[in-house]
Order: structure tokens, then C-alpha cells, then sequence
């Protein structure tokens, strides 16, 4: 505040003062207009990236009510999960533009949460952000580092093609001129070919872990300069199908010793070149997976291709297993259970999914009730997860027994009470049929309440066979069963299946014994120490 003795003696000079003066109240006008403005603005644009928001929120939430709705069986899960990512890809814009104008009206920005740090395998490269002038602002002193703030991101180097030159040197004897001496060639998948194991391996990932088909894969490295016709890389994956072979037979007899396994089967177009279109083939998944009840085994799964769905395909597969085969409802697997040393565990998700179609249409009480008491029996399988097979059996005797049995007393009532050819007399009679086969999980604590290891592991083909199309041949459709046999089994067991591949391919190549193929197998590979 300014008092009378601060006030100059000269008038000009107070005429000034007061000019200046209001010259710097007009700025601050000005300036509280423009903040003002940017208010109004950033309540504006926040409205509007709510409603947006609170928009995209409503398509997910209904996206995710029809995933699990009465058509679920029905939908593309695929095709969902990338209506989610766009989904998410909207709302991530719409909140980078909110905070961009918040950033514009001068709010800061909220502090980001920490998401966790990168691996600690990966590469650091180190960059120092430090200011210009290191003396003080205020008196001119040295400043001197009293602490430091550092963030993480993850950065990505492109792949890159290199080119492998092997020298082999020829000798020869200038006194007697004997034969030339040379080392022989390294050991290689494709015989005086371009690829080394490496680009091999990578180009099998892409087709069947990351569904990429070949002719894209060929059109990626053209970008790179590096031209390789389709044909070329279906060749590779041919050579390479049969070097794995035995491996993914191997895989199959190692399933087949143990004492519970998953089945499950997938359509499989193949061309079929007399007709001009594509007939249906079928592949055959076989599946461990023990870490529910703490076995020792590790898990996997091998997938066989067939032309067709017969019930002789699973006999042939499986023959010389005996144990437990947890399957769907499809009748062909009876046909091995006749057989006398294969016993049939069902699944219970197919048996709910029956009745929650007629839940769902909101007709159908007695349907509602059947779910609640199968949700019961997860929500118990929930609480022995990871437990000894003694202990989950102990569990689901005390616990599960009467749930199933009560259930199974109100099937029997309420089918005599409904018309045979109504939709939940066919889902009675499916649950009631299998019976014996449903309840096996009571007896035996090694047994999932559904057959979802399996299924899962079918996906990674429904996928591949989205992206692809189809296969080329019944070879082809082979070729497809045992690569993808060993791509998903090193995935099951946390394996990098492209590192795997690589090192497999490499000792196949250098003659690695048949009767040691058991060294070969996903979870017994050691990823080199860096």
C-alpha cells in the first residue's frame, strides 16, 4: 500500500505512476479474463469427456453383458477382445485430451500411479536431464546434488536383419598335392538354404503363437529390403515341421503315461483341391495340467490332425493310455471308454451353459436354481484350489457330495414334470446322462469340476485358423498340429518359444539322438545366462 510520503513531489512523474498503474490493472484483466476463459473452457471440455466417457463405459459394460449373455457359446471371443482394445484406445484419447486441457488452463497434471517396474533382464540405457547453470540464483554459490529423480520406459529397437558370412578355408599340401582339407559345413534345418535356425524359429512364432500368416509375414520384410516369396517361407516351415516331428511324438508318449488328461477337438479347414473349396478337417488336443492339485508333472498339450471327427481318431491317438480322460459331452469319446481302460470325466461348464441359456431368457425358474447350486460347487472348487489330491477329495466329500446329490434328486423330480421335448428337458437329460461322468470329480481329487484346461488350449487354434483360413493340404493340417503342439507347451511351461525353437532346432540340426529326445522338451530348456 502506498502512503502520501511515497507519492513523488513532481507532477509528471505522478502522472506516470498513475498511468503505469493502470496499465497494470488492465493486464491483470486481461490475464483474469484469459484464466476465466480457460475455466470455462476446461469445465466445458471436462463435461464433454465425461459424457464420452461415461458413453464408451456403457459400450464396454454392454459388450461385456453379450460375452457372457445366452449367446455366449455363439460369439467371436476374438473379435470382442479387439472391440475391447478399441474400446480402450477410445477412452485413453479421450482422457489424453482432458488432461491436455487441463495443462492449458494451468492445473497440473495428477501424478501417475506406479505401474511397477520393467524386467530387470532388459537393457538399460542411461540419459541425464540436468540443468545448464549449476551456481546458485540467489547468492552465486556452488549447487551441489542432494538427490534425483528417475523413471523407466520402455523403448523398442526394431528388428533388425543381419547377415551370417561362414569362411571355410580349404588347405592343401604343396609337397605331395593330396586332397584339398576342409572343415566340414555347420549342420542346417534347410540344406544350403538362406535361413538359420534363428529366422526359422521367428518365422514359426509369428504363424502359430502370433497368428501372423506367412504372405504377411513376407510382406513385413520386404519393408527391411529383404524380399522372400511366400513359397520360400512355407518351405521353411515345412522342413521344419518334419525335423519336429518326432518331438511332438515324443510329447504325445509322455501324455500318454499319465493318469488323467484333458480331450477336446477343433475344426480345421484344409483345401481340398479337387472341389475348389476347403473340406473340414478336425485337430485333436490332449492336454496336462497337475498345478491345480500340485502335481509334479509339468503341463502340456499335443494336438493331432485328422480329415475327420470319427470316434476311431481318439482311440488311435490315445492308444496305451489308461487313466482318466476329461472331455465335453461329445459321444465319440465313448466309443475309448468302452474300451475298459479309460474311465470319463465331464464337464460341468457345458452341463451349466445349457441351463444358463434358459436363465438368461428369464423363463425358466427351475434353470435359475440349477445355476445357483453349480455356482455352490465352483465356489467350493474355488477354496481347494492348489490342495493335495486327499485334500480336495476330503473337501468335496463333505462339501460337494450333498450340493450334487440334492441336485440331482431335483433333476429327476422336475423332468417328469416338464415336456420331454421342451429346451430344459434336453438340458435334464444332457446332465443326467453324464452322470456318472460328473460326479467322477468327487471321488477323485486329481479332477477339474470342467474340462477349461483344454478348451483354452484350443483358442491359440481358433485363432490361428481365423487368421489363416486354412491349411493347405492334410499335411499342412499335420504340419499345423505338431509345431503348435510344442509352441503352446513351451507357453504352458513359461518358456520363450522362439528361444526354444531356436536352440531345439540348432542340436536337431547338429544330430541330436532320438532316443534322448526327452532333453528337448519345453521345461527342460535353460535360457542362456546373459
Amino acid at each position: 500500500m502506498l502512503l502520501e510520503a511515497d507519492l513523488p513531489d513532481d507532477l509528471n512523474a505522478l502522472r506516470a505512476m498513475v498511468v503505469a498503474a493502470h496499465c497494470e490493472i488492465a493486464k491483470r484483466d486481461v490475464t483474469l479474463a484469459e484464466h476465466e476463459d480457460r475455466i470455462a473452457g476446461l469445465e466445458t471440455a471436462g463435461a464433454k469427456a465425461e459424457a464420452e466417457i461415461a458413453r464408451l463405459n456403457a459400450i464396454i459394460a454392454a459388450f461385456q453383458r453379450h460375452r457372457f449373455g445366452a449367446r455366449s457359446e455363439q460369439l467371436d471371443e476374438d473379435q470382442l477382445q479387439l472391440a475391447f482394445e478399441e474400446l480402450d484406445a477410445a477412452l485413453s484419447g479421450v482422457k489424453a485430451s482432458l488432461d491436455a486441457a487441463k495443462n492449458d488452463a494451468g492445473t497440473p497434471a495428477p501424478r501417475k500411479t506406479n505401474r511397477g517396474s520393467l524386467p530387470a533382464h532388459l537393457e538399460r540405457i542411461e540419459q541425464v536431464v540436468d540443468i545448464e547453470d549449476k551456481a546458485c540464483a540467489c547468492c552465486g554459490g556452488d549447487l551441489h546434488v542432494i538427490g534425483e529423480d528417475v523413471a523407466e520406459r520402455l523403448d523398442v529397437v526394431p528388428a533388425t536383419f543381419r547377415v551370417l558370412v561362414t569362411r571355410r578355408p580349404r588347405y592343401g599340401c604343396r609337397a605331395c598335392e593330396a586332397a584339398p582339407v576342409q572343415a566340414p559345413a555347420p549342420a542346417r534345418i534347410v540344406d544350403a538354404g538362406l535361413p538359420t535356425e534363428a529366422l526359422i524359429a521367428q518365422v514359426l512364432v509369428s504363424k502359430y503363437a502370433d497368428h501372423l500368416p506367412l504372405y504377411r509375414q513376407a510382406q513385413i520384410y520386404a519393408r527391411q529390403g529383404v524380399h522372400i516369396d511366400r513359397s520360400t517361407l512355407s518351405d521353411w516351415v515345412g522342413r521344419a515341421a518334419w525335423w519336429l516331428t518326432p518331438l511332438r511324438d515324443h510329447l504325445l508318449a509322455v501324455l500318454k503315461r499319465s493318469a488323467k488328461l484333458f480331450a477336446d477337438e477343433t475344426t480345421a479347414p484344409v483345401l481340398d483341391p479337387g472341389r475348389g473349396r476347403t473340406k473340414t478337417g478336425q485337430l485333436w488336443a490332449y492336454a496336462r495340467d497337475d498345478r491345480p492339485w500340485g502335481g509334479s508333472d509339468p503341463p502340456a498339450v499335443a494336438y493331432r490332425y485328422a480329415p475327420d471327427r470319427k470316434a476311431e481318431r481318439p482311440i488311435e491317438h490315445l492308444a496305451g493310455f489308461k487313466g482318466t480322460l476329461q472331455v465335453d459331452g461329445y459321444g465319440g469319446y465313448g466309443a475309448l471308454a468302452r474300451r475298459g481302460n479309460v474311465a470319463l470325466a465331464f464337464c460341468w461348464a457345458h452341463v451349466r451353459r445349457r441351463f444358463y441359456e434358459l436363465a438368461a431368457a428369464g423363463a425358466s425358474p427351475v434353470a435359475t436354481d440349477v445355476l445357483a447350486r453349480i455356482a455352490r460347487l465352483y465356489a467350493l472348487e474355488a477354496d481347494v484350489r492348489g490342495q493335495s489330491p486327499d485334500q480336495r477329495r476330503a473337501a468335496r466329500q463333505e462339501h460337494s457330495r450333498p450340493i450334487v446329490e440334492e441336485l440331482h434328486r431335483v433333476l429327476d423330480t422336475r423332468l417328469t414334470q416338464v415336456s420331454r421335448k421342451s429346451r430344459l428337458a434336453e438340458a435334464i437329460r444332457y446332465a443326467l446322462t453324464r452322470w456318472q461322468g460328473l460326479t467322477r470329480f468327487l471321488n477323485d481329487g486329481r479332477i477339474e469340476l470342467d474340462s477349461n484346461t483344454v478348451e483354452r488350449s484350443i483358442r491359440p487354434i481358433a485363432l490361428n485358423r481365423k487368421n489363416a483360413l486354412f491349411a493347405g493340404s492334410d499335411d499342412g493340417g499335420e504340419h499345423w498340429a505338431v509345431i503348435a503342439s510344442l509352441i503352446e507347451t513351451a507357453k504352458l511351461n513359461g518358456i520363450d518359444p522362439q528361444a526354444w525353437l531356436t536352440e531345439t532346432l540348432s542340436r536337431l540340426a547338429a544330430g541330436h539322438r532320438n532316443d534322448r529326445l526327452g532333453e528337448l522338451m519345453p521345461w527342460n530348456y535353460s535360457a542362456p545366462v546373459a
